[in-house]
């Protein structure tokens, strides 16, 4: 039954109990009103000033190329990885998808320790090439793209991966049938199949790579124009070094918006009846 205003009537089996009202406004507010004091804070005639500073474009600047690159480095690694998770079986597929999730649910300070003993001047790896071919990653703009590769990558995986199970392999089966390859599979029916799902799932990626901060302050370090991001920059600011506050408030309000630009433009994929 339609409601007076036009809209559709609470459907009864889903509507919740109105006392389940005052716990999700207290949850809103909780999540709403920080924002909303720094968005008061900023000085809005003096943002465009705040932000045209030396040390913020170079922050700036340095998120965005970092994120773009991780972004990609995230597609190129994580769409292959996705798709094997969805069509693998077993309790391999079960281990493999639980160590995938492991730098969502640690605190990302801890992912940065584990590159430094990577690729640190002393780690496994970082030590070998260090003296073999003289590259150094650790506290270098290499070392954030791969801060915020690692940080970011679950979040493609395991949203391309639940939408290539949900698709199923039934038109791949009809493509093979018909005599299509593998690669013309790939490129011509799995990946169109999963096109909205993939562009959700770069657009979640370049976000977390953008906000990226524990693991690029421990691997990368806080180099200004080096490594110094706009997280990174704003911490710097709020301790009485790098930036001035101002300016550090105006990136944190600009982190917000573009956070939620990219959540704005992500479309559901489907809609459950």
């Amino acid at each position: 039954m339609a409601s007076r205003n036009g809209g559709r009537a609470p459907d009864p089996a889903t509507a919740l109990p109105r006392w389940a009202l005052l716990p999700a406004g207290l949850g809103l507010a909780l999540l709403l009103l920080p924002l909303a004091a720094l968005i008061g804070r900023a000085d809005w005639p003096g943002v465009p000033a705040a932000l045209a500073g030396q040390d913020a474009r170079s922050a700036l600047w340095l998120s965005l190329r970092c994120g773009l690159a991780a972004t990609a480095l995230c597609l190129l690694l994580g769409v292959p990885l996705a798709l094997a998770l969805a069509r693998g079986t077993g309790p391999g597929t079960r281990l493999l998808r639980a160590l995938v999730t492991v730098p969502l649910v640690l605190p990302p300070l801890v992912g940065g320790i584990a590159l430094l003993y990577l690729l640190g001047v002393n780690g496994f790896a970082g030590r070998y090439l260090q003296s073999w071919f003289g590259i150094r990653v650790a506290f270098s703009t290499v070392a954030v793209v791969l801060a915020q590769t690692f940080v970011a990558l679950p979040f493609l995986v395991l949203t391309l991966e639940g939408a290539a199970r949900s698709a199923g392999s039934r038109y791949q089966r009809v493509a093979a049938g018909l005599g299509a390859g593998r690669w013309r599979i790939l490129f011509r029916v799995t990946l169109p199949l999963l096109a909205p799902a993939l562009a959700s799932a770069t657009a979640l990626c370049f976000a977390r790579a953008l906000g990226e901060f524990g693991a690029t302050a421990l691997f990368a370090g806080n180099l200004a124009g080096v490594t110094r991001t706009m997280p990174l920059a704003i911490y710097t600011a709020f301790n009485g070094g790098g930036t001035s506050q101002d300016a550090a408030v105006a990136m944190a309000v600009l982190l917000v918006v573009l956070a939620l630009a990219v959540l704005l433009l992500i479309r559901p994929r489907g809609r459950v009846q």
